[in-house]
Order: C-alpha cells, then structure tokens, then sequence
C-alpha cells in the first residue's frame, strides 16, 4: 500500500499531464496538493518540514526562471539586433538538411554546454538557437531533451559524479572496508570509466534517434524511413563524440568527457558535412509553415528571412555570443581558473540556513548561475551589434511576458519535488517509513532480485525525473545501489558497475523531468505543452534505460546479454518504423473518408 501511495505523485503526473494533456501549471498544482497531503497525513512527516521543502523549492523555481528569463533575453537580443540572419545562412551554408543541422546543434554543440555547465543549460541555449534556425519550437524542445542524455553525466565538469555519486557514497565503512586499499576518490575513478563506457556503447545511437524522431513527429510525410536516410551520417557523429568521450572518461576522469567529445566532434563533423561526406541524397526540411500543426508552435513567432537580403553581419561576429556563452562557462566552471571559487564564495553567497528549524538549508550562488553568463553576454550583445535604445526594449519586454507565462507552472513542480525527496516520517512517528523515492526504490529491489542490474539504471531516471538533476538522483540512490548490488553477491568492483548504472539512468532521466521540460519549453514560448513533448522523449528515455540495462546484465553476469543489447535496437527502431507506417495508413484513411 505505502509504494502504491508513493508511486501515486508520479502517477499523477503522467495522468494528467501526459494521458489527460492538462497544462502543467495545473497538472503540477494537483500533484504538490497530493504530494504535501501524503507527507504530512501518511509519512507523518514534520509539518515544519514540508514548509521547508516547500520554501526550498520555490527559491529554486525562482532560480530556475532567472536562467529562463536570461535565455529568452539572449535569444531576442540576437534576434532584434538582425545577427540571427547570417547565424541561419551560416549554417545553411553547412548544409540545408534539417536533419544534419539539428545534429551539429542539439548533439554536438548542446553536448558542449551540457559538458561546460550542465543544469538544463543545453535547452536554454540550444533551444532558441534550433528555433532561431526555422525549427518548429516543439521540435527545439524535443531535441534539445533528448541529447540530455548521453553527455549528462559529466557535465558542469563532472558534478554528477563528483558530487553526486561521491556525496552518495562518502562516508560509508562498509564501502571503504570493501574497497581498501584503494580510496573512495580511486572508486570514483572506476565507476567514472564505467558511466563512460556504458554511456558511449548506447548513446552513439542518439543521434540516429533524434534525425528518426524529427522526421516522424514533425516531417511532412510522418515517416521514421526519412530518418533512417542519414543512418551513416548520424552514426558517424555519433561515434565522433561518443570515442573521445569514452577515453577521456577512462584516462582522465569525470570532469571533460563531454567537452572533450563535443569540441572534437564538432571539429570533425562541421567540416565533413560541409564537404557532403556520408551526406543522403535527399534533403530534408519540414512543410511551409502553414501547414505546421498548432501544437507545434507557441508565443514566441518567427522572423521572417528575406534571403536575398544579405546578412547585417558576418557569421563569426554573429555566432559570437554563443562562443561568448561557451567561454565565461569554460572559465567560471573548471576549478583550476579559480574563478569558480571565487564565484561560490560565502561573500556572494545568498544562504537559507536551517529552514523553520529543520536541516534543510539552501544556498544561491546567483553569480555562479548560468543566468549570470547568459545575461552578460546579452549585455555584450548590445555594444557588439550596436543595438539602439528600442531594440534593447523590445528584447526584455517580449522576455518578460515569456517567463511571466512559465512561472506557475516551475513555482508548483520544484516545490512537489522538495516535499517529495524531503517526506521522510519524523522520528517520533508511530510508523517510520523512508522518503517516498527511497521507499520505491527499496520495494524495486525487493521485486527484481538477482536481475536488479537490469533494472538499476531506471531507478536513477526515476530520481532524475521528480528531482530534475542526475546530481541528485545519484546522491539520493548511489548508495542505495551499491547496498544492493552487495545484497544480490556483487564484489566492490562489480557493484561499481551497478553504481554507474544509476548514474547513467539518472543522465537518461533528464529527458523527461518535469521541470527541465517546463524550462525548455518556456525559453521558445511554448507553454502549457509539456505533456506533448514528454510523450515524446518518454518514449527515447525507455530506450536508453532498457538498453543500459541489457548492457549492463552483459558486463555483470553473462555475455549472452550482448545479444539482447544488439537485438533491442533493432526491436525498437523496427517497432517504430512499423508504427509510423500504421499511423500514416489510418491517416491517409481518414483523409480518404472527410
């Protein structure tokens, strides 16, 4: 009865945001209700506690909408200053293929930020660049979502795992006991090669999956064949950020996989695509956009291009903020610089100690923020481009009425979240029961037993999903899986893989937490479709999650497994193609009969 009762939050969600397809601000609304009732009148938890979570989400929603807003702003100071021009004829210039562009800018570029500063990051710059760009705002969405996978794990140089799955694990004699001689820092060290490892063997499909899904959902023809037509193209860049990314992660560790693999993969595949290498022979472009479904779009419009028109500016001096963006994150995330000490520092630090007398605390490091990158590079933007007064105007007036719009729905969801993480019973409780994620993933391990491996990379997408951030989905279960993993007869090194289970499905999770869609969804205007885009990248996380598991059972328990691992790709994509296919006949049936 408590894991249904646990589960039911979740459940929730998915009912009403997904099936029902009710906006999130009230989706969202209806679930933190639900979620607050059952930690104060079934966990028993600490009603003080609950206001605390409650009050540390809402802070973080106001965090959270201060990277939006920053976003936004970016994106219509470009647009108003006329660079966005060159930025589309630059990269028609690469190639006018859709699906060739969204792979250079959602894979390898959004692998790059995610790599330099991580926290959904990637969909507020990426987002409005696709969208910059021509793409219809829910296929900026989707795609930026779905590349918020592979590359997760390592990004902000490395916090996942560096936080994360440290702050999991630290502590723990019985972990250090098992590990001895070697240290907790060497054991990172293993499980950072085993997230890499496991990471690059599915993610070098991802992009194959993003060209497939951009055809099928928003292709005039519906179709995955389309997607398919760029399979020696998407595989090729996939393995030109998945190889550099697996040996910096085995060599050097957690820190520059991702933007290792994202410089080097931009470096080899721009120019390949420019010179037309394993290009197909058909291009791809979506239907005129008036016959762009509704749901496609949001508030934010397009400018219209003429393209005979030359450009104001040429393509460096108008890609320049995004080289802007890239840079100050390089410089204020990698420790050795120092500014990043300097940036998190308690003198300018804004601290919640202690919130209604509880331990939780929370603390913001506003300068630290991606909205601080975002916003002076905007700023920089005006003297770049020499913006007049009333262009600047324009830029934060129409940012303004964006993120006015997104708010209700960030200030519901990170808040549910909260309580929900933080609805552990008091300690004067006639029944003590562990918080509601905790209580889920202890009855998952009860269930599956000696193939949990199979399984351990969903309970990581399961934390990522209600917090939002594989950082806190691994120091909420990396324990827990190392525990279970001894539990089923894994030694150290063996449960290690286990560990970088959960660190992967927790990267995968990103792809449907309900606040990072909210978030990329916000930043081109496109509200109250969150259940839309979730029902798409629902579908890309439950195949990252169950080919991570496969692989996993592989390298555990027996090499059998391998054959599952190459014959699930084949299932899915197959079963998608075939679905297309039906879709598109009843479709055409329909249209026969009107």
């Amino acid at each position: 009865m408590f894991t249904f009762l646990a589960l039911l939050p979740i459940l929730i969600v998915l009912v009403l945001l997904v099936i029902m397809r009710l906006p999130a601000k009230i989706a969202m609304a209806v679930t933190y209700a639900v979620t607050a009732g059952l930690a104060i009148f079934v966990w028993h938890a600490d009603i003080n506690q609950v206001l605390a979570a409650t009050t540390k989400g809402v802070i973080t929603a106001i965090s959270v909408l201060f990277i939006v807003f920053s976003a936004i702003l970016l994106l219509n100071t470009v647009k108003e200053s006329g660079a966005i021009m060159s930025i589309r004829k630059g990269f028609m210039d690469i190639s006018p293929d859709r699906r060739i562009q969204v792979i250079i800018v959602a894979w390898l570029f959004g692998s790059l930020i995610e790599g330099a500063s991580g926290w959904g990051t990637p969909s507020a710059v990426g987002a409005p660049l696709l969208f910059a760009l021509g793409f219809p705002a829910m296929a900026s969405v989707m795609a930026m979502l779905i590349i918020q996978s592979t590359p997760v794990s390592y990004g902000a140089v490395g916090t996942p795992l560096l936080i994360g799955v440290k702050t999991g694990l630290d502590g723990k004699e019985d972990i250090l006991a098992s590990i001895a001689p070697n240290t907790l820092d060497d054991y990172i060290l293993q499980t950072t090669a085993n997230v890499g490892m496991f990471h690059a063997i599915v993610g070098f499909l991802i992009p194959l999956l993003l060209c497939c899904f951009l055809t099928r959902f928003f292709g005039e023809k519906r179709s995955f064949k389309q997607g398919f037509e760029v399979a020696p193209f998407a595989i090729f860049a996939g393995l030109a950020f998945t190889i550099p990314y697996f040996l910096v992660a085995k060599f050097l560790g957690p820190e520059f996989p991702s933007l290792v693999g994202g410089f080097i993969g931009l470096a080899i595949v721009v120019p390949a695509a420019k010179a037309g290498f394993l290009q197909p022979k058909n291009i791809f472009d979506f239907p005129e956009q008036s016959k762009w479904q509704s749901n496609w779009m949001g508030e934010l419009q397009h400018e219209t291009h003429d393209e005979n028109v030359a450009p104001k500016f040429n393509l460096l001096r108008s890609f320049s903020p995004y080289l802007i963006v890239i840079v100050l994150l390089i410089v204020t995330r990698v420790p050795s610089i120092g500014l990043k000490g300097l940036l998190n520092s308690d003198a300018v630090t804004i601290k919640f100690a202690n919130l209604f007398g509880t331990t939780i605390s929370h603390k913001e490091a506003l300068l630290y923020s991606p909205a601080s990158v975002l916003l002076i590079t905007s700023a920089i933007c005006i003297v770049i481009f020499g913006m007049q007064a009333s262009q600047i105007k324009r830029s934060v007036s129409v940012s303004a009425k964006t993120i006015l719009a997104a708010a209700p729905a960030l200030l519901f969801s990170i808040p549910m979240v909260q309580v929900f993480i933080n609805s552990g019973s008091a300690p004067d409780a006639v029944n003590v029961l562990p918080a509601m994620p905790m209580l889920l993933a202890q009855s998952a391990a009860g269930a599956f037993g000696d193939s949990w491996p199979l399984f351990a990379s969903s309970i990581g997408a399961l934390g990522a999903f209600i917090a939002g951030s594989n950082t806190v989905s691994n120091m909420m279960f990396a324990y827990f899986q190392w525990s279970t993993a001894g539990q089923i007869g894994l030694d150290a090194a063996l449960a290690s893989k286990v560990v970088a289970l959960q660190a992967v499905g927790g990267a995968a999770g990103n792809m449907v937490s309900v606040h990072n869609v909210i978030s990329a969804a916000a930043v081109v205007g496109l509200i109250n479709r969150e259940g839309a885009v979730i029902r798409m990248t629902l579908i890309s996380m439950t195949y990252y999650v169950v080919q991570a598991g496969l692989i996993g059972m592989a390298f555990i328990f027996n090499p059998v497994w391998f054959i599952a691992a190459v014959v699930w790709p084949l299932v899915f994509f197959g079963g998608m193609s075939m679905l297309s296919k039906q879709v598109n006949v009843e479709q055409k049936s329909i249209s026969t009969i009107d």
